[in-house]
């Protein structure tokens, strides 16, 4: 059986076609775009306890008895699943943003010829240049928080796998060396998601109007 190829301008057809749909019951792209910033918001608010969570279940791996590890092992990986799960829900949200942003930003761009009122022109093409620049900043941090995650995910990834094959009293002296550096690896990851958080809410306040 041959494989099913699906061309980008058919995918670029189907985007379209949502779009006019929404805008047809009075919903602009500029208002898809503030939703999804603020569902990348939300998903990082999530993945983020996610973390915390997975950290803690961590952390009791090193201060438990050997009969009681193969119970433990269950939790964190089962916490390390958990947190995979969200970081790929924040992946996915943070590209969705940058589709709609694109298509916005062109159509932006397009529409600036049409105006017979230079003046008018002017203003709406300074409007769009300050707007991009505050999505710039918004999607840089983004982009950091969702980097953030892959080596702090590695690093649950080793550990627990290392549990698996190791369920022993050495395999806990081994860990416990580690939980100073996982630490830090999840405080600098928390620290990044809250950054592109606030970015996000400060981006969604102005384009709202209301910061």
């Amino acid at each position: 059986m041959s494989a099913l190829v699906i061309s980008p301008m058919f995918i670029s057809g189907c985007a379209t076609a949502a779009y006019n749909i929404q805008e047809r019951f009075g919903i602009e792209k500029r208002d898809i775009l503030v939703g999804r910033v603020e569902s990348v918001a939300e998903s990082q608010t999530e993945a983020k306890e996610e973390f915390v969570d997975a950290l803690e279940a961590f952390r009791a791996v090193v201060n438990v008895d050997g009969g009681e590890l193969e119970n433990v092992y269950d939790d964190l990986n089962r916490a390390h699943k958990r947190a995979e799960t969200k970081a790929s829900d924040v992946r996915a949200r943070v590209k969705s943003v940058k589709q709609v942003s694109n298509d916005l930003f062109r159509e932006w761009e397009g529409e600036l010829n049409q105006y017979s009122d230079a003046a008018l022109r002017r203003a709406s093409e300074r409007q769009l240049r300050e707007t991009q620049a505050r999505y710039d900043v918004l999607v840089d941090k983004m982009d950091d928080a969702t980097a953030s995650m892959d080596p702090v995910l590695t690093v649950f990834n080793d550990r627990v796998l290392y549990l698996k094959h190791n369920l022993n009293a050495r395999a806990i002296a081994a860990l416990n060396t580690e939980t100073a550096s996982l630490e830090g690896d999840v405080a600098r990851l928390i620290a990044e998601m809250e950054q592109s958080i606030a970015a996000a809410d400060a981006f969604i306040a102005e384009m709202n109007g209301t910061s």
